[in-house]
Parts: structure tokens; sequence; C-alpha cells
């Protein structure tokens, strides 16, 4: 797999999503993911005890202190026609990126994953209730904007809030599923059936990368989110689209444990976990033992050591459960997951 981010196991995210649920879980969802890496190796774990699985409902992600993932923070992309003829256009999509972080993607993402509420609904309110609503509500007046949504549930509803933040401001908006990356880009760049798509930084970034220079061009994106940016505005500009501001929010490859095993060792970062244990079960998708951002970068950056491996999914509702049961320590996630907890520790 090329790609970091694969929108068809995001198909899945709503069915997993309500699985997830049904068996009590109180914490993430997002997509799988980010590949990369770096750092120096942490030797804190050569002496670290082992520490035993603590069961509980309740999940929380282990910040990734050494940035071992590619950043994927949510981004607008929009036509680069579009945008020089409506200069409007991207800051009003900035004042989402602004209102937008990764604890408020997750509750977005719960309340329509794990409640079951419409993207559209879900939208609506929190626009409403960050105030989003333009100024001026007839600056738009006669460009009409067509939005395109992944079909997973976390693009549309990040479709819907552009929309209702554009609709505010007198845009046409509307929002329509368009399918994976390989349907909905093309589409984008030639700016007739779709003008404006929720991206994500570094997946995007790699996909026109590989696009440009082959698929074993060296990837350019990273753990460092301006770098990123900047050669996604490059690769953006020779392909024909315009990005708004990066939000704080991100939908990554993550790392979680139980908030009762975060709370018995007062941990909040991968880092605290590499100097407080050892001796880990790790559970993820198996290709995680030979994914540079999985066990073997766990291992390199962090020093993190594990007695185990469990071969289970990519995120989805194995790991989780067994993180719940207390079946492995260390389980792969993804960040904005409906079913997180917001904060560890």
């Amino acid at each position: 797999m090329t790609l970091h981010r694969t929108t068809p196991l995001r198909r899945t995210t709503a069915a997993l999503a309500a699985v997830v649920g049904a068996t009590g879980l109180l914490a993430a969802c997002g997509d799988p993911g980010s590949a990369g890496g770096g750092g120096s190796t942490s030797t804190a774990s050569a002496a670290a005890a082992t520490c035993e699985a603590v069961p509980g409902d309740a999940l929380v992600v282990l910040e990734d202190d050494k940035k071992l993932q590619t950043v994927d923070n949510i981004i607008p992309a929009v036509n680069a026609d579009l945008a020089s003829q409506a200069p409007d256009l991207i800051p009003l999509l900035d004042t989402v990126s602004a209102a937008l972080d990764t604890d408020t993607l997750i509750g977005l993402n719960k309340a329509v994953d794990i409640e079951r509420q419409t993207s559209e609904d879900v939208a609506a309110k929190f626009v409403e209730d960050a105030g989003l609503a333009a100024d001026d509500a007839s600056q738009g007046e006669g460009v009409s904007v067509a939005i395109g949504a992944a079909d997973f549930a976390e693009s549309a509803t990040l479709g819907n809030v552009y929309a209702d933040v554009l609709k505010s401001a007198g845009y046409d908006a509307t929002v329509t599923t368009i399918g994976n990356r390989e349907t909905y880009l093309p589409a984008l760049l030639e700016g007739k059936q779709v003008q404006m798509v929720p991206e994500y930084v570094g997946t995007l970034t790699e996909f026109l990368n590989k696009d440009a220079d082959g698929a074993d061009a060296e990837p350019v994106a990273s753990g460092d989110l301006d770098a990123t940016v900047a050669a996604l505005t490059e690769l953006g500009d020779a392909a024909g689209l315009t990005f708004g501001a990066p939000s704080p929010a991100q939908d990554q490859n993550a790392f979680a444990v139980t908030q009762a095993f975060a709370d018995e060792h007062s941990l909040t970062t991968l880092t605290d976990l590499a100097e407080a244990c050892g001796g880990l079960v790790l559970g993820a998708g198996p290709e995680c033992t030979e994914r540079p951002f999985c066990q073997p970068g766990l291992e390199e950056t962090y020093g993190l050591t594990f007695s185990e491996f469990r071969s289970l999914d990519a995120g989805g509702p194995l790991t989780k459960a067994a993180l719940q049961k207390g079946e492995i320590t260390l389980g792969l996630v993804f960040s904005s997951d409906g079913s997180l907890s917001t904060s560890a520790g």
C-alpha cells in the first residue's frame, strides 16, 4: 500500500463505530495510516518494569511527542480557479480550521458514529455553537461551490460544516459524496463537478507527490506540519489547487491504552510509556510488525519493548475490545475516533 490514508477502509468506519458503541467504548476512530518516523532512540525502556494491562471501557490516545506519525491535519482544498474568482472563500474556510481541534473532531464523530445523528444536523449545530456564521450574508452571492465528500462519515460532516459556513455568507454551497480520493481528486482538479474538498495534509501531500513523481517518489510528508504544508502548497500550485489554513484537528494513526492504565502509570505521552513500562503487548493489524510507523517505529523512536504482538485489526473493534478486556497493553487506533476519550492522564 503506498497511500497513507485508504478511503476504502474508511467506508467501514460507521459500521465499526456502531459495533464499538454496542460494547460500551468511551473512546476514537479515524483512518489508517501515516507512515514515517525519525528521532533519536530512547533507552528508557531497557530498565523499565513490565506493566500488566489494566482493563477498562475508556480508551485514551497517548501523545506522539516525538512525531513518529506523519501529520494528517484537516485542511480545506479548493480548485485554484474558484479561489482566484472568489477571494472571500478561503478566509471563510479558515474560520472552520480555527474552530476545530482533535477533541472537537472526536465529538463530531461520536455524534454521528455512536449517537447516530446525521452529518447535516451535527454540522449545523457545530456551526451555530461555534459562532461560525459569516457577518456578511451577501459576500458570496452568485457563486456556486460544490463540495465533495469522501465516502466516510467524518468527511461528510466536515463537508457540511464548510457548506453551512459558506451558505451563511451567501454562497450556493452543496455537498455530494463522491467516493475515494482516486475519484474525487480528478474532479476537484477539473473544477466542474467539485470545487472544494475537506482533506488531510500528509495523505494528500503524498498522493500528489506520487502522482507527480511516481510511486517510488521520496516521501515529502513528515511529522513536521509546517514543512509538510509547504510541500503540499508547492505540489498543489503545480496541480491547480489552493489550500486554506490547516486545522489543529488530526485524523491519523495513534496508539491508545485504557484510561485506567494511563492513570495507574501517570501517562500522557508515548515517551512516558517508554520510561514507565517495558514488555508490552501490542495489538494492531498484521502489517504493523513491518510498517515504520508501527512496531518498528515505536521500538526505534521511543525505545518501547514488546513481549508479544497480537494480530488484530487496524483501529477497529477487535483492537479496541482487546484493550478494554486487558488482553493487550497498547493498541493502534485512529486519533479522531468518536469512541475515544479526549485526554490522557
